[in-house]
């Protein structure tokens, strides 16, 4: 007996539904790419391992899916490594491609090894699905879209005003309201690790700060003492336990804490220039905040950090997320090549517009009418009308075969196809057709114009 077929874990199938759902998001931050200025790229699914092996650290490589060689991939396995069944070493000699773990590394590559064909500043778009070998979970999958945006080769702090702008456009396009943009900058947390005189454990300060929310101050005191951070460096960033006010209170507050560190009054004027900005020129719908807390990414960004949450009313974590990072490219030997970019989280985001319902109704993989099939004659008459319409851009279909009528309407029916076009020898003498709307039951006689503008 043959064995029930699956997919792999971590995968999913989408129904026609689903895709329509996924593909009106995706058309929306697409579009609003492009508004941005922002140009579409592609790169292979999968690229040479060396290209991403060690790029995104112990953790990242364990998770990236290797390849093996094609044709007889142990031909150059070594046979020592093969004998100690020592994996590591081993793969390198079996495996020479893997699928991408993410769009970031593979742009940084596309960008070195196109240089001299882009014009910089480039800001670049990808919309493609990446793969991580990771333990699969709800809302975490092995397969799974990515939507970046970057802008590489230019400084200018006006690209992080404009990506708030963008995420604040396209949320709001998805009527998305009330999500919060969330913004902190790399350089005043290590500003406030200096001031503390902890430096060295400024990865320890920001994973315990980044909890505060979880597990309440003294809880994050208590990590912090633990990690090896002094009572007098807490009590110095007392005031972070209790940040609050306006985005331009905030800054203040930390101009005061961060007075003694360069690194930190930086961080705060880069924060000031980008806030101040955001502000006057306004938002849709989002709201931006300053989170001292966010510590996303704290090895790869360099300057503004941001994260996405959803309205309130929507249990779900970030939707969103990306930042500034200094030396992109400097992995594949061109160095000072700043960029900035964000990601919106698309199964997420699905996630949040179909619990809101907030996906229109006309969002739909089915047809606006079926033509019921009374014969070849009058199935030639109907798609006469198809083709026309089809070429005004409605979606129309003709049953095929020549059934019982009443499996053409069930069949209708199952689909949730709205109308009924029916075409019989009395529609053919008149020249008409018979419109039958589906859900009211109403039925009207129409010309060819009454059609097209009924289903337009």
């Amino acid at each position: 007996m043959a064995s029930k077929p699956s997919i792999p874990k971590g995968t999913r199938d989408f129904s026609p539904t689903e895709v329509a759902k996924r593909h009106y998001i995706i058309q929306i931050i697409k579009s609003n790419f492009e508004k941005f200025g922002f140009q579409p790229i592609e790169t292979p699914s999968f690229e040479n391992s060396e290209t991403l092996m060690g790029k995104y650290g112990e953790e990242g490589d364990r998770l990236i899916f290797k390849i093996l060689n094609s044709g007889d991939y142990l031909a150059k396995a070594n046979a020592t490594h093969l004998e100690n069944k020592d994996s590591t070493k081993l793969t390198s000699s079996i495996s020479e491609k893997a699928l991408r773990y993410d769009l970031t590394v593979p742009f940084a590559r596309y960008v070195v090894q196109h240089q001299n064909d882009i014009e910089f500043p480039f800001k670049r778009y990808q919309i493609q699905p990446v793969w991580r070998a990771d333990r699969p979970q709800k809302g975490r999958f092995r397969e799974f879209f990515q939507c970046d945006a970057d802008v590489v080769g230019s400084k200018s702090l006006w690209q992080e005003v404009e990506l708030v702008q963008l995420y604040d456009t396209v949320f709001s396009a998805l009527g998305l309201e009330g999500v919060t943009i969330k913004i902190n900058n790399r350089k005043i947390l290590s500003g406030i690790a200096e001031v503390i005189g902890a430096s060295d454990k400024l990865i320890d300060f920001t994973v315990a700060l980044d909890k505060l929310d979880k597990i309440g101050e003294d809880g994050v005191k208590k990590e912090m003492m633990e990690k090896g951070i002094s009572e007098e460096a807490i009590l110095k960033v007392q005031p972070l336990f209790n940040f609050t006010g306006t985005i331009s209170e905030k800054i203040n507050q930390l101009s005061v804490l961060l007075a003694e560190s360069n690194e930190g009054m930086k961080g705060v004027e880069e924060l000031r220039f980008i806030c101040d900005n955001v502000t006057e020129l306004g938002l849709s719908t989002a709201i931006l905040d300053l989170d001292v807390t966010l510590a996303r990414g704290l090895n790869y960004y360099t300057g503004a950090i941001f994260e996405v949450a959803p309205p309130k009313s929507v249990s779900m974590g970030s939707i969103g997320g990306g930042g500034r990072y200094d030396d992109l490219t400097g992995i594949f030997g061109l160095k000072n090549m700043s960029g900035v970019g964000i990601s919106f989280g698309l199964d997420r985001i699905y996630l949040v517009v179909e619990e809101l319902n907030l996906f229109p109704e006309t969002v739909t993989a089915t047809s606006k009418a079926l033509f019921i099939n009374y014969g070849d004659t009058e199935a030639f008459y109907a798609m006469k009308a198809i083709k026309e319409l089809r070429n005004l851009g409605v979606k129309v279909e003709l049953y095929p075969d020549n059934a019982k009528v009443a499996k053409q309407f069930q069949h209708a029916d199952k689909r949730e196809i709205p109308f009924a076009v029916i075409a019989g020898e009395q529609e053919m003498a008149a020249n008409s057709f018979s419109l039958k709307n589906l859900v009211s039951g109403e039925q009207t006689s129409v010309d060819f114009e009454g059609l097209k503008n009924a289903l337009l």
